[in-house]
């Protein structure tokens, strides 16, 4: 048991983002073409201020290019990126300044919302920016005033989009390089909350009034066949951010919200509890007593809550014994809450299902902010 208490206190190691990896291997990649010597290293200035040297895992040149390799090592972070390859491609230009573009794997922009505009290769602006300044303190270190083409390639990048949310924003081929701090912090809230609010702008830049929040792929499969006439981008998973989803699409004008989930995160949301982690904070019992108690539970069954373990039991208890009622009131106590954390005055639905999929509640207010 001190073993496993250790091993849990032991801090998670913070990874490097693909705008790193890219940016390392632009550098080594320019040094490769100066020197026509291979390049084993490359040592890049983070946005951070901090100075990391990433190692090459494959370097290749001629007299006309040269092309060197990361392997992106995202830390403890669970990021589909994790183990990438990102390679780096230059060529020198007959124009003056550095051009930057995607190959094979890097993903292109279709649609509006992003920080990159329609038709570009999905390497965000830091990003671009660091790859911009990593080849240009190379040519400054070697005191050259040449033009460089720089192609950021990912060879498994359509593959590993797969596993994105790329698809859904717009982004085509491949993966999107990212970062705008140069590391990755693993389990970053920022960095999901920052998804969550690109998704949003996609949906409200293509044209979407009505946008469905799930927290998760079951509910939100569910909320697709309620809603089959939406288009794809109007699903955002949210996954336990509820106030700040809600709270961006107030920001973003959006006409009407589904809120989509179960009876576990959503009791938390009747609560008035608006960021729903399983460690945020715990589900009161006793709040789903009283709720119980005003749809018309008889007294057994509503000792019976407050003695629960989980309000996925409550939930099982309630659909068996034909306590809809139940699940109205935590849907009209989540449209609610909702709207008041958002201060919002978009139309706030909040649907609550069973872990089978199945409707249990379905209500929703008008907000009047």
């Amino acid at each position: 048991m001190a073993m496993e208490e250790e091993k849990e206190a032991k801090p998670l190691r913070y990874g490097y983002t693909t705008g790193s990896c890219a940016a390392a291997a632009a550098k080594a990649a320019v040094t490769a073409l100066i020197l026509q010597e291979p390049q084993r290293e490359s040592a890049i200035m983070l946005p951070i201020g901090q100075e990391v040297t990433f190692l090459m895992h494959g370097c290749e040149y001629d007299s006309d290019r040269a092309a060197c390799e990361v392997i992106k090592d995202g830390g403890d972070d669970p990021d589909a990126t994790h183990g990438a390859r990102i390679v780096a491609e230059v060529r020198w230009r007959d124009e003056e300044g550095i051009e930057i573009d995607g190959g094979i794997g890097v993903g292109r922009v279709t649609k509006p919302g992003l920080p990159v505009d329609i038709g570009e290769a999905a390497i965000n602006p830091v990003p671009r920016r660091m790859i911009r300044e990593s080849v240009q303190s190379a040519l400054d270190s070697f005191e050259l005033e040449r033009g460089v083409r720089v192609v950021i390639s990912v060879p498994d990048g359509e593959e590993i989009a797969k596993k994105t949310l790329n698809g859904r924003l717009g982004i085509i081929g491949g993966i999107s390089i990212l970062g705008t701090r140069g590391i990755v912090v693993p389990f970053s809230t920022a960095a999901y909350k920052a998804s969550v609010a690109q998704a949003i702008r996609v949906a409200v830049k293509s044209g979407c009034t009505h946008i469905v929040l799930s927290t998760g792929g079951r509910s939100e499969k569910v909320a697709m066949g309620l809603y089959p006439e939406l288009p794809e981008e109007a699903f955002v998973e949210m996954g336990d951010f509820v106030g700040f989803a809600l709270t961006m699409c107030a920001r973003q004008g959006v006409g009407k919200v589904t809120l989509s989930g179960m009876m576990g995160k959503f009791s938390k949301v009747a609560q008035g509890v608006m960021m729903v982690h399983s460690k945020s904070a715990p589900v009161d019992f006793g709040f789903l007593a009283a709720a119980a108690e005003q749809a018309g539970a008889d007294p057994g069954t509503v000792a019976e809550i407050r003695d629960a373990n989980t309000a996925a039991q409550v939930g099982d208890m309630m659909q068996e014994r034909g306590q809809l009622a139940f699940f109205g009131q935590l849907c009209a106590a989540c449209c609610e809450n909702g709207l008041r954390e958002a201060k919002a005055s978009y139309v706030l639905e909040t649907v609550i299902m069973s872990m089978k999929g199945v409707i249990l509640g379905r209500v929703e207010k008008q907000g009047e902010a």
